[in-house]
Protein backbone atom coordinates (compact mmCIF):
# COMPACT_ATOMS: atom_id res chain seq x y z
CA UNK A 1 0.00 0.00 0.00
CA UNK A 2 1.37 3.36 -0.99
CA UNK A 3 1.00 6.13 1.55
CA UNK A 4 1.23 9.77 0.57
CA UNK A 5 2.07 12.29 3.28
CA UNK A 6 0.10 15.50 3.15
CA UNK A 7 2.17 18.60 3.63
CA UNK A 8 0.77 21.41 5.77
CA UNK A 9 1.55 23.75 2.91
CA UNK A 10 -0.63 21.79 0.48
CA UNK A 11 -3.42 24.12 -0.72
CA UNK A 12 -5.94 21.35 -0.16
CA UNK A 13 -4.95 21.21 3.48
CA UNK A 14 -3.87 24.73 4.32
CA UNK A 15 -6.58 26.60 6.21
CA UNK A 16 -5.76 30.27 6.81
CA UNK A 17 -8.99 30.63 8.79
CA UNK A 18 -8.05 28.03 11.42
CA UNK A 19 -7.63 30.53 14.20
CA UNK A 20 -10.19 33.13 13.13
CA UNK A 21 -13.41 33.20 15.19
CA UNK A 22 -12.52 29.72 16.45
CA UNK A 23 -14.76 29.80 19.52
CA UNK A 24 -17.71 31.39 17.73
CA UNK A 25 -17.34 29.06 14.77
CA UNK A 26 -17.45 26.04 17.08
CA UNK A 27 -20.46 27.44 18.92
CA UNK A 28 -22.45 27.90 15.71
CA UNK A 29 -21.84 24.44 14.30
CA UNK A 30 -22.30 22.65 17.62
CA UNK A 31 -25.55 24.44 18.47
CA UNK A 32 -26.79 23.52 14.99
CA UNK A 33 -25.86 19.93 15.69
CA UNK A 34 -27.59 20.16 19.08
CA UNK A 35 -30.86 21.23 17.43
CA UNK A 36 -30.68 18.28 15.02
CA UNK A 37 -30.09 15.79 17.86
CA UNK A 38 -32.69 17.45 20.10
CA UNK A 39 -35.27 17.09 17.34
CA UNK A 40 -34.99 13.29 17.48
CA UNK A 41 -36.12 12.95 21.09
CA UNK A 42 -38.15 16.02 21.95
CA UNK A 43 -41.01 14.80 19.73
CA UNK A 44 -41.38 11.47 21.56
CA UNK A 45 -42.81 13.15 24.63
CA UNK A 46 -45.38 15.06 22.56
CA UNK A 47 -46.92 12.11 20.69
CA UNK A 48 -50.00 11.71 22.97
CA UNK A 49 -50.99 15.36 22.48
CA UNK A 50 -50.28 15.20 18.74
CA UNK A 51 -52.55 12.16 18.45
CA UNK A 52 -55.35 13.95 20.33
CA UNK A 53 -55.05 17.23 18.39
CA UNK A 54 -54.52 15.91 14.86
CA UNK A 55 -56.43 12.61 15.30
CA UNK A 56 -53.37 10.75 14.04
CA UNK A 57 -53.42 7.03 13.37
CA UNK A 58 -50.82 4.71 14.83
CA UNK A 59 -48.99 4.56 11.49
CA UNK A 60 -49.09 8.35 11.24
CA UNK A 61 -47.54 8.75 14.69
CA UNK A 62 -44.82 6.25 13.81
CA UNK A 63 -43.87 8.26 10.74
CA UNK A 64 -43.95 11.53 12.69
CA UNK A 65 -41.41 10.07 15.12
CA UNK A 66 -39.40 7.79 12.82
CA UNK A 67 -39.55 9.62 9.46
CA UNK A 68 -36.94 12.14 10.57
CA UNK A 69 -34.50 9.40 11.63
CA UNK A 70 -35.02 7.37 8.45
CA UNK A 71 -34.33 10.25 6.05
CA UNK A 72 -31.44 11.48 8.16
CA UNK A 73 -29.73 8.08 8.16
CA UNK A 74 -30.24 7.52 4.43
CA UNK A 75 -28.89 10.92 3.34
CA UNK A 76 -25.89 11.39 5.66
CA UNK A 77 -23.21 10.32 3.19
CA UNK A 78 -24.96 12.26 0.42
CA UNK A 79 -24.86 15.33 2.67
CA UNK A 80 -21.14 14.86 3.16
CA UNK A 81 -20.59 14.68 -0.61
CA UNK A 82 -22.69 17.82 -1.20
CA UNK A 83 -20.38 19.65 1.22
CA UNK A 84 -17.37 18.42 -0.74
CA UNK A 85 -18.89 19.60 -4.01
CA UNK A 86 -20.31 22.98 -3.06
CA UNK A 87 -18.37 23.92 0.07
CA UNK A 88 -18.83 22.90 3.70
CA UNK A 89 -19.93 26.39 4.72
CA UNK A 90 -22.59 26.51 2.01
CA UNK A 91 -23.82 23.00 2.80
CA UNK A 92 -24.06 23.66 6.55
CA UNK A 93 -25.93 26.93 6.12
CA UNK A 94 -28.25 25.44 3.48
CA UNK A 95 -29.01 22.49 5.74
CA UNK A 96 -29.63 24.80 8.68
CA UNK A 97 -31.95 27.00 6.58
CA UNK A 98 -33.91 23.95 5.42
CA UNK A 99 -34.08 22.70 9.00
CA UNK A 100 -35.39 26.10 10.22
CA UNK A 101 -38.10 26.33 7.55
CA UNK A 102 -39.30 22.76 8.01
CA UNK A 103 -39.24 23.08 11.80
CA UNK A 104 -41.51 26.11 11.48
CA UNK A 105 -43.70 24.11 9.11
CA UNK A 106 -43.85 21.23 11.61
CA UNK A 107 -44.97 23.60 14.35
CA UNK A 108 -47.74 25.02 12.15
CA UNK A 109 -48.78 21.75 10.42
CA UNK A 110 -52.59 21.52 10.14
CA UNK A 111 -52.80 17.75 9.59
CA UNK A 112 -50.86 14.55 10.24
CA UNK A 113 -49.90 14.32 6.56
CA UNK A 114 -48.37 17.79 6.56
CA UNK A 115 -46.51 17.07 9.79
CA UNK A 116 -45.07 13.85 8.36
CA UNK A 117 -43.95 15.68 5.21
CA UNK A 118 -42.25 18.43 7.19
CA UNK A 119 -40.56 15.85 9.45
CA UNK A 120 -39.15 14.05 6.40
CA UNK A 121 -37.81 17.35 5.06
CA UNK A 122 -36.37 18.13 8.50
CA UNK A 123 -34.39 14.91 8.26
CA UNK A 124 -32.99 16.02 4.89
CA UNK A 125 -31.94 19.35 6.40
CA UNK A 126 -30.21 17.61 9.30
CA UNK A 127 -28.45 15.19 6.93
CA UNK A 128 -27.11 18.13 4.93
CA UNK A 129 -25.99 20.01 8.03
CA UNK A 130 -24.57 17.33 10.34
CA UNK A 131 -21.68 15.89 8.26
CA UNK A 132 -20.26 19.39 7.82
CA UNK A 133 -19.84 19.75 11.60
CA UNK A 134 -17.19 17.05 11.90
CA UNK A 135 -15.62 18.12 8.60
CA UNK A 136 -15.34 21.75 9.71
CA UNK A 137 -13.80 20.64 13.01
CA UNK A 138 -11.26 18.46 11.25
CA UNK A 139 -10.32 21.18 8.77
CA UNK A 140 -10.24 24.14 11.17
CA UNK A 141 -8.76 22.72 14.37
CA UNK A 142 -5.55 20.81 14.99
CA UNK A 143 -3.78 19.10 17.88
CA UNK A 144 -5.17 19.71 21.36
CA UNK A 145 -7.73 22.20 20.00
CA UNK A 146 -9.11 19.51 17.71
CA UNK A 147 -9.34 17.07 20.62
CA UNK A 148 -11.26 19.61 22.70
CA UNK A 149 -13.58 20.41 19.78
CA UNK A 150 -14.34 16.72 19.26
CA UNK A 151 -14.94 16.39 23.00
CA UNK A 152 -17.58 19.12 22.81
CA UNK A 153 -18.97 17.52 19.64
CA UNK A 154 -19.43 14.23 21.48
CA UNK A 155 -20.87 15.94 24.57
CA UNK A 156 -23.45 17.71 22.43
CA UNK A 157 -24.56 14.40 20.91
CA UNK A 158 -25.04 12.78 24.31
CA UNK A 159 -26.52 15.89 25.90
CA UNK A 160 -28.99 16.45 23.08
CA UNK A 161 -30.53 13.04 23.64
CA UNK A 162 -30.99 13.53 27.38
CA UNK A 163 -32.06 17.18 27.14
CA UNK A 164 -34.62 16.26 24.48
CA UNK A 165 -36.42 13.96 26.90
CA UNK A 166 -36.40 16.49 29.75
CA UNK A 167 -37.09 19.63 27.69
CA UNK A 168 -40.08 18.03 26.00
CA UNK A 169 -41.61 17.39 29.41
CA UNK A 170 -40.92 20.96 30.56
CA UNK A 171 -42.43 22.57 27.44
CA UNK A 172 -45.55 20.41 27.52
CA UNK A 173 -45.89 21.16 31.22
CA UNK A 174 -46.26 24.85 30.34
CA UNK A 175 -49.59 24.02 28.73
CA UNK A 176 -48.69 25.50 25.34
CA UNK A 177 -49.47 22.33 23.41
CA UNK A 178 -47.30 20.11 21.23
CA UNK A 179 -46.46 22.80 18.66
CA UNK A 180 -44.13 24.54 21.09
CA UNK A 181 -41.61 21.66 20.90
CA UNK A 182 -40.97 22.66 17.28
CA UNK A 183 -41.49 26.41 17.39
CA UNK A 184 -39.01 26.92 20.24
CA UNK A 185 -36.18 25.84 17.91
CA UNK A 186 -37.01 28.24 15.07
CA UNK A 187 -35.60 31.52 16.49
CA UNK A 188 -32.44 29.71 17.59
CA UNK A 189 -31.93 28.35 14.07
CA UNK A 190 -32.51 31.79 12.54
CA UNK A 191 -29.97 33.36 14.91
CA UNK A 192 -27.45 30.66 14.03
CA UNK A 193 -27.95 31.40 10.33
CA UNK A 194 -27.28 35.09 10.84
CA UNK A 195 -24.13 34.49 12.88
CA UNK A 196 -22.97 31.56 10.76
CA UNK A 197 -22.93 33.62 7.56
CA UNK A 198 -20.37 35.87 9.23
CA UNK A 199 -18.11 33.41 11.04
CA UNK A 200 -18.06 30.19 9.00
CA UNK A 201 -14.85 30.14 6.94
CA UNK A 202 -15.22 30.07 3.15
CA UNK A 203 -14.00 27.01 1.28
CA UNK A 204 -13.75 26.31 -2.40
CA UNK A 205 -15.67 23.05 -2.75
CA UNK A 206 -15.99 21.19 -6.00
CA UNK A 207 -12.30 21.21 -6.94
CA UNK A 208 -11.59 17.80 -5.46
CA UNK A 209 -14.61 15.98 -6.82
CA UNK A 210 -15.44 14.63 -10.25
CA UNK A 211 -19.17 14.54 -9.51
CA UNK A 212 -21.88 13.26 -7.23
CA UNK A 213 -21.49 9.57 -8.20
CA UNK A 214 -25.22 9.02 -8.89
CA UNK A 215 -24.86 5.24 -9.20
CA UNK A 216 -23.21 5.03 -5.80
CA UNK A 217 -25.75 7.44 -4.35
CA UNK A 218 -28.72 5.37 -5.54
CA UNK A 219 -27.37 1.98 -4.48
CA UNK A 220 -26.15 3.14 -1.05
CA UNK A 221 -29.38 5.03 -0.32
CA UNK A 222 -31.40 1.96 -1.28
CA UNK A 223 -29.24 -0.28 0.91
CA UNK A 224 -29.52 2.00 3.96
CA UNK A 225 -33.26 2.56 3.40
CA UNK A 226 -33.97 -1.17 3.12
CA UNK A 227 -32.02 -1.73 6.34
CA UNK A 228 -33.21 1.20 8.47
CA UNK A 229 -36.96 1.22 7.75
CA UNK A 230 -37.72 -2.26 9.11
CA UNK A 231 -35.46 -1.68 12.12
CA UNK A 232 -37.11 1.63 12.98
CA UNK A 233 -40.70 0.47 12.40
CA UNK A 234 -40.40 -3.27 13.01
CA UNK A 235 -40.69 -3.23 16.80
CA UNK A 236 -44.03 -1.41 16.79
CA UNK A 237 -45.38 -3.46 13.87
CA UNK A 238 -44.51 -6.83 15.41
CA UNK A 239 -41.60 -7.58 13.05
CA UNK A 240 -43.61 -8.41 9.92
CA UNK A 241 -42.29 -10.65 7.15
CA UNK A 242 -41.69 -7.74 4.78
CA UNK A 243 -39.21 -6.29 7.27
CA UNK A 244 -37.02 -9.40 7.22
CA UNK A 245 -37.18 -9.52 3.42
CA UNK A 246 -36.20 -5.85 3.31
CA UNK A 247 -33.17 -6.39 5.56
CA UNK A 248 -32.10 -9.33 3.40
CA UNK A 249 -32.35 -7.18 0.28
CA UNK A 250 -30.30 -4.49 2.01
CA UNK A 251 -27.37 -6.92 2.21
CA UNK A 252 -27.67 -7.51 -1.52
CA UNK A 253 -27.73 -3.78 -2.18
CA UNK A 254 -24.65 -3.20 -0.02
CA UNK A 255 -22.81 -5.76 -2.16
CA UNK A 256 -24.04 -4.00 -5.30
CA UNK A 257 -22.87 -0.68 -3.86
CA UNK A 258 -19.34 -2.04 -3.30
CA UNK A 259 -19.20 -3.31 -6.88
CA UNK A 260 -20.49 0.00 -8.23
CA UNK A 261 -17.83 1.90 -6.31
CA UNK A 262 -15.10 -0.37 -7.67
CA UNK A 263 -16.45 0.23 -11.18
CA UNK A 264 -16.46 4.02 -10.67
CA UNK A 265 -12.87 3.88 -9.40
CA UNK A 266 -11.74 1.70 -12.32
CA UNK A 267 -13.18 4.25 -14.76
CA UNK A 268 -11.16 7.03 -13.14
CA UNK A 269 -14.14 8.60 -11.38
CA UNK A 270 -14.49 9.56 -7.73
CA UNK A 271 -16.63 7.11 -5.73
CA UNK A 272 -19.14 8.22 -3.11
CA UNK A 273 -17.00 6.65 -0.39
CA UNK A 274 -13.33 6.72 -1.36
CA UNK A 275 -11.56 3.45 -0.54
CA UNK A 276 -8.46 5.48 0.35
CA UNK A 277 -10.26 6.76 3.43
CA UNK A 278 -11.22 3.28 4.59
CA UNK A 279 -7.60 2.17 4.19
CA UNK A 280 -6.30 5.01 6.36
CA UNK A 281 -4.91 3.65 9.66
CA UNK A 282 -7.60 3.64 12.31
CA UNK A 283 -10.66 4.08 10.10
CA UNK A 284 -11.79 0.46 9.79
CA UNK A 285 -11.35 -0.49 13.47
CA UNK A 286 -12.80 2.91 14.37
CA UNK A 287 -15.92 2.11 12.34
CA UNK A 288 -16.29 -1.12 14.31
CA UNK A 289 -16.13 0.70 17.64
CA UNK A 290 -18.51 3.39 16.40
CA UNK A 291 -21.03 0.72 15.45
CA UNK A 292 -21.14 -1.06 18.83
CA UNK A 293 -20.48 1.96 21.08
CA UNK A 294 -23.44 4.05 19.86
CA UNK A 295 -25.53 0.86 19.75
CA UNK A 296 -25.13 0.31 23.48
CA UNK A 297 -25.45 4.05 24.25
CA UNK A 298 -28.62 4.56 22.21
CA UNK A 299 -30.19 1.37 23.54
CA UNK A 300 -29.36 2.36 27.12
CA UNK A 301 -31.00 5.79 26.84
CA UNK A 302 -34.05 4.34 25.08
CA UNK A 303 -34.68 1.50 27.53
CA UNK A 304 -33.92 3.75 30.51
CA UNK A 305 -36.62 6.19 29.41
CA UNK A 306 -39.12 3.33 29.08
CA UNK A 307 -38.15 1.91 32.46
CA UNK A 308 -38.15 5.20 34.35
CA UNK A 309 -41.39 6.52 32.86
CA UNK A 310 -43.19 3.19 32.53
CA UNK A 311 -42.24 0.92 35.41
CA UNK A 312 -41.15 3.62 37.90
CA UNK A 313 -43.88 6.10 36.79
CA UNK A 314 -41.58 9.13 36.62
CA UNK A 315 -42.55 12.19 34.57
CA UNK A 316 -40.55 12.90 31.39
CA UNK A 317 -38.79 15.73 33.25
CA UNK A 318 -37.90 13.53 36.24
CA UNK A 319 -36.78 10.77 33.88
CA UNK A 320 -34.50 13.16 32.04
CA UNK A 321 -33.06 14.51 35.29
CA UNK A 322 -32.26 10.97 36.43
CA UNK A 323 -29.97 10.64 33.41
CA UNK A 324 -28.22 13.98 33.91
CA UNK A 325 -25.33 12.38 35.92
CA UNK A 326 -24.80 10.02 33.00
CA UNK A 327 -24.67 12.84 30.44
CA UNK A 328 -22.37 14.93 32.64
CA UNK A 329 -19.96 12.02 33.17
CA UNK A 330 -19.96 11.35 29.42
CA UNK A 331 -19.13 14.99 28.71
CA UNK A 332 -16.44 15.26 31.41
CA UNK A 333 -14.56 12.23 30.11
CA UNK A 334 -14.86 13.43 26.52
CA UNK A 335 -13.60 16.90 27.38
CA UNK A 336 -10.91 15.68 29.77
CA UNK A 337 -9.45 13.08 27.44
CA UNK A 338 -7.27 15.53 25.37
CA UNK A 339 -5.67 16.81 28.60
CA UNK A 340 -4.24 13.41 29.50
CA UNK A 341 -0.63 12.48 28.66
CA UNK A 342 -0.39 11.14 25.12
CA UNK A 343 0.70 7.68 26.31
CA UNK A 344 -2.52 7.34 28.31
CA UNK A 345 -4.95 8.65 25.75
CA UNK A 346 -4.99 5.51 23.62
CA UNK A 347 -5.14 3.16 26.62
CA UNK A 348 -8.20 5.01 27.89
CA UNK A 349 -10.40 3.71 25.08
CA UNK A 350 -10.60 -0.03 25.93
CA UNK A 351 -10.65 0.84 29.64
CA UNK A 352 -13.80 2.90 29.12
CA UNK A 353 -15.72 -0.11 27.87
CA UNK A 354 -14.27 -2.21 30.70
CA UNK A 355 -15.93 0.27 33.07
CA UNK A 356 -19.22 0.44 31.16
CA UNK A 357 -19.89 -3.30 30.82
CA UNK A 358 -20.06 -4.17 34.57
CA UNK A 359 -21.80 -0.84 35.24
CA UNK A 360 -24.66 -2.06 33.05
CA UNK A 361 -24.95 -5.14 35.25
CA UNK A 362 -24.99 -2.87 38.29
CA UNK A 363 -27.77 -0.86 36.63
CA UNK A 364 -29.84 -4.00 36.32
CA UNK A 365 -29.40 -4.66 40.04
CA UNK A 366 -30.35 -1.03 40.81
CA UNK A 367 -33.55 -1.11 38.74
CA UNK A 368 -35.59 0.27 41.65
CA UNK A 369 -34.15 3.70 40.86
CA UNK A 370 -32.91 6.36 43.24
CA UNK A 371 -29.27 7.14 44.01
CA UNK A 372 -27.89 3.67 43.10
CA UNK A 373 -29.47 3.93 39.63
CA UNK A 374 -28.07 7.44 39.09
CA UNK A 375 -24.61 6.29 40.27
CA UNK A 376 -24.55 3.33 37.88
CA UNK A 377 -25.73 5.52 35.00
CA UNK A 378 -22.90 7.96 35.78
CA UNK A 379 -20.38 5.11 35.56
CA UNK A 380 -21.87 4.11 32.22
CA UNK A 381 -21.58 7.68 30.96
CA UNK A 382 -17.98 7.90 32.14
CA UNK A 383 -17.09 4.64 30.40
CA UNK A 384 -18.77 5.50 27.12
CA UNK A 385 -17.31 9.01 27.19
CA UNK A 386 -14.22 7.55 25.49
CA UNK A 387 -16.16 7.57 22.23
CA UNK A 388 -14.79 11.03 21.50
CA UNK A 389 -11.31 9.50 21.67
CA UNK A 390 -12.48 6.85 19.20
CA UNK A 391 -13.57 9.53 16.74
CA UNK A 392 -10.26 11.34 17.05
CA UNK A 393 -8.16 8.19 16.66
CA UNK A 394 -10.22 7.02 13.69
CA UNK A 395 -9.76 10.27 11.77
CA UNK A 396 -6.27 11.43 12.85
CA UNK A 397 -4.62 9.80 9.83
CA UNK A 398 -7.17 11.07 7.28
CA UNK A 399 -5.98 14.06 5.26
CA UNK A 400 -8.13 17.19 5.37
CA UNK A 401 -9.12 16.83 1.73
CA UNK A 402 -10.84 13.53 2.61
CA UNK A 403 -12.51 14.87 5.76
CA UNK A 404 -15.99 14.78 4.19
CA UNK A 405 -15.62 11.10 3.24
CA UNK A 406 -14.61 10.26 6.79
CA UNK A 407 -17.41 12.36 8.31
CA UNK A 408 -20.09 10.76 6.18
CA UNK A 409 -18.88 7.22 6.83
CA UNK A 410 -18.46 7.68 10.59
CA UNK A 411 -21.80 9.44 11.10
CA UNK A 412 -23.66 6.86 9.02
CA UNK A 413 -22.18 3.98 10.99
CA UNK A 414 -22.92 5.74 14.29
CA UNK A 415 -26.53 6.31 13.25
CA UNK A 416 -26.92 2.70 12.10
CA UNK A 417 -25.43 1.56 15.41
CA UNK A 418 -28.00 3.56 17.37
CA UNK A 419 -30.85 2.20 15.25
CA UNK A 420 -29.61 -1.37 15.68
CA UNK A 421 -29.19 -0.97 19.44
CA UNK A 422 -32.61 0.62 19.96
CA UNK A 423 -34.41 -1.92 17.78
CA UNK A 424 -32.76 -5.05 19.19
CA UNK A 425 -32.31 -4.26 22.87
CA UNK A 426 -35.48 -2.16 22.85
CA UNK A 427 -37.46 -5.11 21.51
CA UNK A 428 -35.96 -7.37 24.18
CA UNK A 429 -36.93 -4.93 26.93
CA UNK A 430 -40.47 -4.40 25.64
CA UNK A 431 -41.06 -8.13 25.24
CA UNK A 432 -39.94 -8.77 28.85
CA UNK A 433 -41.60 -5.74 30.44
CA UNK A 434 -43.44 -6.79 33.56
CA UNK A 435 -41.28 -9.88 34.10
CA UNK A 436 -38.74 -10.11 36.91
CA UNK A 437 -35.96 -10.86 34.42
CA UNK A 438 -36.52 -7.75 32.27
CA UNK A 439 -33.96 -5.47 33.91
CA UNK A 440 -31.16 -8.03 34.19
CA UNK A 441 -31.70 -9.43 30.68
CA UNK A 442 -31.60 -5.94 29.21
CA UNK A 443 -28.53 -5.09 31.29
CA UNK A 444 -26.77 -8.22 30.02
CA UNK A 445 -27.53 -7.29 26.41
CA UNK A 446 -26.21 -3.76 26.94
CA UNK A 447 -23.08 -5.13 28.61
CA UNK A 448 -22.56 -7.49 25.67
CA UNK A 449 -22.62 -4.59 23.21
CA UNK A 450 -20.12 -2.71 25.39
CA UNK A 451 -17.82 -5.75 25.36
CA UNK A 452 -17.99 -5.91 21.56
CA UNK A 453 -17.09 -2.21 21.40
CA UNK A 454 -14.18 -2.81 23.76
CA UNK A 455 -12.84 -5.73 21.70
CA UNK A 456 -13.06 -3.60 18.53
CA UNK A 457 -11.21 -0.78 20.28
CA UNK A 458 -8.21 -3.05 20.91
CA UNK A 459 -7.59 -3.10 17.15
CA UNK A 460 -7.96 0.67 17.00
CA UNK A 461 -5.42 1.54 19.69
CA UNK A 462 -2.80 -0.77 18.18
CA UNK A 463 -2.72 1.33 14.98
CA UNK A 464 -0.54 4.41 15.04
CA UNK A 465 1.26 6.63 12.57
CA UNK A 466 2.25 10.26 12.85
CA UNK A 467 1.38 11.85 9.52
CA UNK A 468 -2.04 12.22 7.92
CA UNK A 469 -2.12 9.84 4.96
CA UNK A 470 -4.27 8.60 2.19
CA UNK A 471 -3.66 5.43 0.29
Amino acid sequence: MTQTAVSPSDPAVQQPERTRAGGLLLTVILVGQFLAILNVNIVNVATPTIRADLHSSGAGLQMIVAGYTIVYAVLLITGARVGDLFGYRNAFLSGLALFAVTTLGSGLAPTTGWLVAFRLAQGAGAALMMPQVMTLIQRNYQGAARGRALGLWSAVISGGIVVGQALGGVLLGLGAGWRIVFLVMVPIAVLLLAVGMKVLPPDAGGARRAGLDPAGLVTLSAAVLLFVVPLVLGRDLGWPLWGWISMGLSVVMFVVFVRVERWVTARGGRPLVDASVLRAPGMRPGLGVLLFGPATWGAFLFTSALHLQGELHLTPLASGMMLVPCALAFALVGLGWPRLPARLQRRLVPFGYVVAAPAYVGLGLAAAGGLPYAAMSALIGAGLGVQVAVTNLATEQVADEYAADASGALLTVMQLGQVIGVSTVGTLFVSLQGHASASMSTAAALAGLAVLAGISSLFLVRRRTTTPVVS
